[in-house]
Parts: structure tokens; C-alpha cells; sequence
């Protein structure tokens, strides 16, 4: 298991998926019907309030997404038995992440529309399937207090041990940054949204995965076998 010795490249790489993740589930929740695909707590949640009746939330959207979630997760859990070192792992699961949301941001972009018809429910599974692969594979990584899609745990260690509560604030650098890398994904993914339409957050977010995956390539060496 990863501790306090985490390289810098490798959580510098966990932070700017975080702001895939903000950058995706705005592109989500705005656009594609009250549904989330990086944020599962919420999905269960927002299950709930589509099963009770409420208005503006689809069962069958945040089904889908769900399901497809879980599938990605397994696919991810399999093929992560079958890699050795975690820089491939990651490697992997980034360069398959910004396929995926770019041929999510080309469905987008070709249609002119991800709110509705086949194209909303290609979009939500193929960014579930992302998803949940990248989050089987940082979960095999094992780095603490950055899970790159929720928060909670995040920000309940931030505060509980903290020095207002008598703590003495572990990792309270990472945990901070990455609650700033999700509000800024989330902030500009919705602007980009609300200002242009959804293929531009979601080619971000691919340019964004990619992007990180090379320098995480160049920058990072697995260790020689012994």
C-alpha cells in the first residue's frame, strides 16, 4: 500500500484526474439529465429521488450508468491481475480513459446534442465505463485520501485531523488539493457547458487524460526487477 512516501508525479497524476472527474460529472449532471458518471454515492442517491417520482431524474439514465459503472470496474479488476508495476496500471487505465471520453465528446460534437435519444445514453455509458475503470485501477494503487471521483472520506479526514481538532493534520496538502482539483473541474466543466455546449468539456477532459498519461510516461519509471 501507497503511504506518505507517494511519489510526486504519481499524485500529481491522480490530481488532474480528479479534474476529469469534475470536468465529466458536470458535462453529467447538467447535461445529460441529473445523472452522475464518476460519482457513484451520488448516482445511489439520485436513484432514490428518480424511483420516488421526483421530477428532472430518469431510473433507466442512472441505471445505466450504475450497471456500466460496475462493468468497468471488473473489466479494470482483470486486466489489473494481469500487469505488473503500478506506472503500466496507471498507464493503462489513462490512455483507455481518454479514448473513451474523446469518443464521448465526438459523439457529442457529431449529433449537436447529449441531453437526449440514443446519443445521451451512448455518452453515459462509455463515460460510466471510464469511470469505473479508472476507479478499479487507483483503488489497486492503494494511494490514501485521493480516490479521484469522491470526496467524502477526503473531507472528513481533513477536518477530524486537523490541528482544530486536536490533530496534527496528515496529508492535509493532498487532501486540500484534491477537493480544489474536483470544485475546479466541476466549475469549469459547467462553465464550458453553459457557455458552448458539452463536447467542449469532454474534449477537455480527454486532452486532460492524455496529456497526463504522457507526462506520467516520460516522467515515471517502473522499478527493475530485482
Amino acid at each position: 500500500m501507497a503511504d506518505d512516501t507517494d511519489p510526486l508525479p504519481l499524485l500529481a497524476a491522480l490530481m488532474a484526474l480528479t479534474v476529469v472527474s469534475g470536468l465529466v460529472d458536470a458535462v453529467s449532471y447538467l447535461g445529460l439529465g441529473h445523472v452522475f458518471t464518476a460519482n457513484m454515492t451520488g448516482n445511489v442517491v439520485v436513484l432514490g429521488f428518480a424511483a420516488a417520482g421526483a421530477a428532472g431524474f430518469s431510473v433507466a439514465a442512472t441505471l445505466t450508468s450504475l450497471l456500466v459503472f460496475l462493468a468497468g470496474a471488473a473489466l479494470a479488476g482483470r486486466v489489473a491481475r494481469r500487469i505488473d508495476g503500478r506506472r503500466r496500471l496507471l498507464l493503462v487505465t489513462m490512455a483507455a480513459e481518454a479514448v473513451l471520453v474523446g469518443a464521448a465528446a465526438l459523439i457529442a460534437f457529431v449529433m449537436g446534442t447529449a441531453g437526449s435519444g440514443w446519443p445521451r445514453y451512448a455518452i453515459i455509458a462509455i463515460l460510466a465505463l471510464a469511470m469505473g475503470m479508472r476507479n478499479a485501477a487507483v483503488r489497486r494503487l492503494g494511494v490514501r485520501d485521493i480516490s479521484t471521483t469522491v470526496l467524502t472520506s477526503t473531507l472528513t479526514g481533513l477536518a477530524s485531523e486537523s490541528a482544530l481538532a486536536g490533530g496534527l493534520s496528515p496529508r492535509s496538502g493532498r487532501r486540500a488539493g484534491a477537493v480544489l482539483a474536483m470544485l475546479a473541474g466541476a466549475a469549469v466543466g459547467a462553465l464550458m457547458f453553459l457557455r458552448v455546449d458539452a463536447a467542449l468539456p469532454l474534449l477537455a477532459a480527454a486532452a486532460l487524460s492524455a496529456g497526463t498519461a504522457a507526462a506520467y510516461a516520460l516522467g515515471v519509471r517502473d522499478p527493475a526487477p530485482a
